[in-house]
């Protein structure tokens, strides 16, 4: 069987599920890397060359097929270094013929964040499944383009939200779902670092970014703060600080912002392009539960009330990448669906209207985004 018919049968749920029971993978996936799906890369930028391409040679069930880029002198060099067919390297000018190649079942949008939304759809109609990095699009409006147009396609949709694959945030959301440690009463969410880079680097522009800290550390914090007592959030009302106007311009540098969780939970998130944070704290009722560092690349540090927690380092792109493989190939959870991306999308925006009425509460109907 051709393998873009297996990738479409697959995508279709419970009929994917019976063939796979009934086919072995080495016949169904015709390519060199038979129990394995082909990822390319679109965009070849710092977080595709030392993070992903380097987590692809590790991964069990996905590996790096192709790519896209729009610069030509990064094709030699990736083609030379990774053992890329010519085939299986595309510009964004002739990337819909993607399609045609039985090599690539998924394709991996890394792009400015104002490219999410077309290279999704593209992705979509040309027949492959999705990853979107975060933040999902530069609105809600796209977001729900990029869901409808995978839905019209038939292919699966996962954003790029690595720490749902990493057991120190899947430890942290066991704890919540057993009551470990009693009711959380408050929790607490920073991701920032600090920015002195390019002052004509993407992020700064809000053409490219749509926003700054929040729209890029800040939906780290809106994780962390939803899935360290496992609610969405009910309301939220922000405020926006700079102390650096003549760098950031356009963009936004430092945002705080209050929550309010359906059982009377409060929160906090901080996010920040000028301080260093990274922490997820959780109060509850009968102790307490700490992550620090909890955003970064790893290895992640645990704590409780009760001791410390700990666990082996992997690569956290390998197990994000892996995890959505599995959804593909053998019906697994999908941990980052489209729908978790557009929840948070709500979320920023709620939380830019605060900033702009004067830290106005805005109240969120997250309807049946119920994912945390």
């Amino acid at each position: 069987m051709r393998r873009r018919r297996f990738n479409q049968t697959l995508a279709k749920g419970i009929g994917g599920a019976t063939l796979i029971s009934a086919m072995p993978l080495s016949c169904a996936m015709g390519s060199q890397q038979k129990n394995k799906l082909g990822i390319a890369l679109v965009g070849l930028g710092s977080y595709s060359t030392y993070q992903l391409a380097p987590a692809l040679q590790q991964s069990e069930y996905c590996y790096l097929a192709g790519v896209v880029t729009g610069t030509p002198a990064k094709e030699n060099i990736w083609a030379k270094k990774y053992n890329i067919p010519q085939k299986n390297i595309y510009n964004y000018q002739n990337f819909d013929t993607i399609a045609n190649n039985e090599d690539i079942d998924v394709v991996y949008v890394v792009l400015p964040n104002s490219m999410h939304a077309e290279f999704s759809i593209r992705a979509a109609r040309a027949g492959k499944h999705v990853i979107c990095e975060k933040p999902m699009a530069l609105n809600v409006a796209e977001c729900d383009e990029i869901i409808q147009a995978c839905k019209e396609a038939g292919v699966k949709l996962g954003m790029g939200y690595r720490l749902h694959s990493e057991p120190y945030t899947q430890q942290i959301k066991t704890f919540v779902q057993e009551n470990t440690f009693g009711n959380p009463l408050f929790v607490n969410a920073e991701a920032a670092y600090i920015s002195r880079g390019n002052p004509d680097q993407w992020r700064l522009d809000i053409k490219r970014s749509g926003g700054g800290a929040l729209m890029n550390m800040g939906v780290y914090s809106i994780q962390s703060a939803i899935y360290g007592c496992g609610m969405n959030p009910v309301s939220v009302s922000a405020q926006e600080f700079s102390t650096r106007p003549e760098y950031f311009k356009e963009t936004d540098e430092t945002i705080t912002a209050q929550f309010e969780f359906p059982n009377g939970t409060v929160g906090q998130i901080m996010t920040s392009h000028n301080a260093s944070a990274n922490r997820l704290y959780v109060s509850c009722s009968r102790g307490w539960m700490e992550l620090q560092p909890a955003n970064s690349y790893g290895p992640l540090k645990g704590n409780t009330s009760k001791g410390p927690v700990s666990f082996p380092h992997e690569s956290q792109q390998k197990l994000q990448m892996d995890d959505f493989s599995k959804h593909i190939l053998k019906g697994a959870p999908n941990l980052a669906p489209g729908e978790m991306g557009k929840r948070d999308m709500i979320i920023v925006e709620a939380i830019y209207a605060s900033i702009a009425s004067g830290g106005k509460k805005q109240n969120l109907n997250l309807g049946s985004l119920g994912l945390v």
